[in-house]
């Protein structure tokens, strides 16, 4: 893991675990990915190219990192894929419960779904908004339900699920997808209104689960399975900046970053990515404003706890 102190370097009065509004979690995991493989160094390379990004942002005259973000311990739990999402499961959940605004950095797609998992107990009526080349639909794979094919499968089942940019899947998967809140990628590509009615189609309560490989590979080669046809930049950025303004937005993960020597740009798109979004999160909030989230996590959003279904045994 990197040996980087804080976020971005930051100073350290605004990288303290208890006055930061925002927690940083990385989960460099790697363990069921079938194809390019690498995305459990992501997190190191996010961080390091995170150290180089210029910290106040020309499009929101505004300087995020003021609201404080916490780099967390990393999640290291590797034996099998199910103790590793119960592992995140568990990090996430405790740094909600603190009223944390809780972002993660993986690792392959897998980490979401313990993720997924802490935010859909603790939020009403939750829309996960997946954007990604690929379905990940899976009920299992390769033997487990926690592989990274089958990183919304549970979302799908539990959640108001919303897929954006896909263009990969396997036939199987079309019998357990909700085509409604399915925008594939050659569609959008000619429709002018996408974004309004993806948007029309979340809750209040959104989890924005990211994967790279949702980028065209012209402008995000290093991750582990390119596909052709994906989004650009400011595409991506107006979209999501319509979600954070339109939506509360709880929490977001992105994955599937797997860094190459010869590709320095990659690291720095997600570092920049990563930025952008706490950014349209916390745009119009004053850096010296205390951290009201204990409110909005207590209002009727919030689940009642005792009353969800919960997951200890993490089956295979």
């Amino acid at each position: 893991m990197s040996t980087t102190k804080n976020y971005a370097g930051i100073p350290d009065e605004f990288a303290n675990a208890e006055t930061s509004k925002i927690v940083l979690i990385p989960v460099p995991y790697d363990g069921t990915s079938t194809w390019g493989k690498g995305a459990d160094k992501g997190p190191e390379a996010f961080l390091h190219a995170s150290e180089q990004m210029e910290l106040y942002d020309i499009e929101t005259e505004t300087e995020v990192y003021k609201q404080g973000v916490y780099l967390a311990d990393p999640v290291t739990e590797s034996e099998t894929p199910k103790k590793m999402a119960k592992a995140v499961h568990d990090i996430t959940k405790g740094h909600i419960k603190r009223n944390k605004f809780v972002t993660l950095f993986g690792g392959e797609h897998s980490i979401s779904i313990g993720a997924i998992r802490a935010f859909n107990e603790c939020f009403e009526d939750l829309t996960v908004l997946q954007i990604d080349a690929h379905t990940d639909l899976r009920k299992k794979y390769e033997g487990s339900k926690y592989n990274h094919a089958c990183a919304v499968y549970e979302a799908n089942e539990t959640t108001n699920l919303i897929q954006v940019g896909i263009r990969s899947m396997d036939i199987a998967e079309t019998t357990v997808m909700n085509k409604d809140n399915v925008f594939f990628a050659h569609d959008m590509a000619t429709d002018d209104y996408w974004m309004d009615n993806a948007v029309e189609l979340m809750t209040d309560n959104v989890y924005i689960t990211f994967d790279l490989d949702a980028f065209d590979p012209s402008i995000m080669p290093s991750t582990g399975t390119p596909e052709p046809g994906g989004l650009l930049w400011y595409e991506t950025l107006e979209f999501l900046k319509k979600v954070f303004t339109e939506k509360n937005v709880v929490g977001f993960d992105i994955v599937e970053l797997c860094p190459n020597k010869n590709d320095k740009s990659s690291d720095f798109l997600a570092a920049k990515l990563y930025y952008k979004m706490l950014t349209y999160k916390f745009e119009n909030e004053a850096f010296d404003a205390a951290f009201d989230h204990e409110s909005e996590y207590n209002a009727s959003q919030k689940k009642q706890l005792s009353n969800k279904t919960q997951h200890d045994d993490y089956e295979q």
